[in-house]
């Protein structure tokens, strides 16, 4: 069973608009609400996928119900710990370019951060967790490692697509699978990475310091694939980026639904760039329609 952790989760309040002029009034042209949350864009995406999930992390108020609700309808399973306040409302403003006003999230006692270890360490062998998105301010920095630790004592492999301090914290773990884009590959290593050759490099690295699996996005550029047997580049399709929200979420989904399908890392490799392209060209998240589509459009080739 795979399980997804977002510790902060949102409605992401989606607004398009021509034009946005500060200090007069605006209006827009489509809005769309929908739950947020990489942990939470992973289990919608994988539910359509036709892979079984359960999304986990904090909820609170109305806003944390809308969520929850949302996701039992599209049949994706859910395990939240309750808190007190409301969960977050990020606006994501779309008028030529995208800028994004995100909310700080309801503080987080230690009596919830207790329920959601003891939710963990219900997992056993065979199990999946995907930790995903930032840690909130009112809990403590440690958490993804205490979270992983327990994951390795339970014998369940764990998923992180985090950066800087927090993976760094995590690769001595073994995590099965991360997935950093070429900016926060390159911020991990203090230098600028521009082409799939260099994502390949400092992706080995990783892989040499606890990485089963690295998947490295490059925007136009493509995508690379590296573990201990080898790496792959793949080319992107073309299309309209219409959003990149949930793009690299989609990537980590659509990896794990097909490696779960086949163990074929190569085609699971195939699949994850196909899902976060369909992702990029819509709004909101992949169908398996759109990704059944662009699967022919991705080219792997060995490196």
């Amino acid at each position: 069973m795979i399980y997804t952790l977002t510790l902060n989760p949102s409605v992401d309040y989606i607004v398009e608009a021509d034009e946005i002029q500060l200090g007069s009034l605006n209006r827009t042209s489509n809005e769309t609400k929908l739950p947020g949350g990489k942990g939470i864009n992973v289990s919608r995406v994988l539910r359509s996928l036709g892979v079984e999930s359960e999304a986990t992390g904090f909820i609170g108020g109305l806003t944390g119900r809308y969520v929850e609700e949302f996701l039992n309808r599209e049949g994706v399973q859910t395990g939240f710990v309750n808190v007190e306040g409301d969960t977050r409302i990020n606006v994501k403003i779309k008028a030529g370019s995208e800028t994004e006003i995100n909310a700080r999230g309801p503080e987080i006692s230690s009596h919830a951060i207790d329920s959601l270890k003891d939710q963990i360490r219900k997992l056993g062998k065979g199990d999946y967790l995907v930790l995903a998105g930032s840690i909130p301010s009112s809990m403590p920095d440690s958490i993804y490692e205490e979270v992983v630790q327990i994951c390795k004592d339970r014998g369940a492999e764990i998923i992180v697509d985090a950066e800087g301090d927090l993976l760094k914290d995590i690769l001595c773990h073994r995590p099965f699978l991360i997935k950093p884009n070429h900016h926060e590959l390159g911020q991990f290593f203090n230098r600028e990475i521009t082409d799939p050759d260099e994502a390949i490099l400092y992706g080995k690295k990783l892989v040499k310091a606890g990485a089963k699996n690295v998947i490295v996005s490059l925007a136009e550029k493509g995508a690379v694939y590296i573990n201990e047997d080898g790496s792959y580049k793949a080319t992107v399709p073309q299309g309209e980026v219409k959003s990149s929200v949930g793009a690299g979420d989609s990537m980590v989904a659509g990896f794990l639904a097909q490696f779960l399908k086949t163990t074929d890392t190569k085609e699971a490799f195939r699949y994850s760039v196909a899902s976060g392209s369909a992702t990029a060209f819509s709004i909101g998240l992949c169908t398996p329609e759109k990704v059944e589509k662009l699967l022919q459009e991705v080219k792997i080739l060995n490196s």
